[in-house]
């Protein structure tokens, strides 16, 4: 008898998938918040663009709110939130005796990899925790803070790092971590010290070198993956794939809004 080729059909294909997402995850992190599933954060993804989308018209005719003390706790809170992230994954790393350029993921219940996974898994929920940005943006009435950029940036996030926490929390994506909790901790304090008040903005001068910090982090980013995509590395090539293309696209993204916040202003003024 001749056999014919069965080819899947899409219920096949999709229960296939289905059953690689749950049976591939790290172990160690399944059982922690938010990680098992990819529904929870695809359900907070949803709510968070409905926000977006009816957050402005639900404001319309409405005054903004004042939201300075909440504005000055959340904001500090994020900055202490960032630099204990910070501490963690430096700290771990060099306990561990991390590569820069090559780091492998520990799946071991080490004391040592539990606490760089836990680091891991500490920034994706920070990730969660700032959506609260857009939604301070909202009340606030500050539309024009709504740009593609800021949705793009904050809505993408929590799916890269579930991704990271689920399959790969520790080894490379440590690097990540650490670059931008330090840069949030920088940022944090900006808003926070902003929130204080007009009397402060004499102080806050130093507003474009932010911009430029975030760039240099995306460019950091994209030449240390960059790399490892030509390097015999034990780490996944398809992950470092794609953070390189998501880091090209904020780089494009953010060299734009440097361009427009500061650059094509000046010129406008002369």
């Amino acid at each position: 008898m001749r056999k014919r080729s069965q080819m899947a059909s899409p219920g096949q294909s999709v229960e296939s998938i289905h059953q690689w997402i749950f049976e591939n995850g790290d172990k160690r992190t399944d059982p922690w918040l938010l990680v098992y599933s990819p529904m929870p954060v695809v359900y907070i993804f949803l709510i968070y663009l409905g926000v977006v989308w009816a957050g402005p018209k639900l404001m319309k005719h409405r005054e903004p709110l004042d939201l300075k003390p909440l504005l000055i706790v959340y904001n500090f809170t994020m900055v202490c939130m960032s630099v204990y992230m910070f501490h963690e994954f430096l700290v771990t790393s060099l306990l561990s005796n991390y590569s820069y350029l090559c780091q492998p993921v520990d799946y071991s219940t080490s004391p040592l990899a539990m606490r760089m996974a836990k680091a891991c898994w500490l920034f994706f929920f920070s990730k969660v925790i700032e959506l609260a940005d857009t939604v301070f943006f909202i009340l606030r009435k500050k539309n024009n803070q709504l740009t593609f950029l800021h949705v793009y940036h904050h809505g993408t996030m929590i799916f890269n790092w579930w991704a990271g926490v689920k399959y790969l929390a520790g080894g490379q994506s440590f690097f990540i971590g650490l670059l931008n909790t330090f840069v949030h901790s920088v940022m944090y304090s900006y808003y926070g010290l902003a929130a204080l008040g007009p009397h402060m903005q004499k102080y806050l001068w130093w507003k474009r070198y932010l911009t430029s910090l975030q760039l240099v982090q995306f460019l950091l980013v994209s030449a240390h993956t960059g790399y490892n995509l030509f390097t015999d590395c034990d780490f996944s090539k398809a992950m470092n794939a794609y953070v390189f293309t998501y880091c090209i696209s904020l780089i494009a993204l953010f060299s734009n809004f440097y361009y427009q916040s500061y650059l094509n202003t000046k010129a406008k003024k002369m």
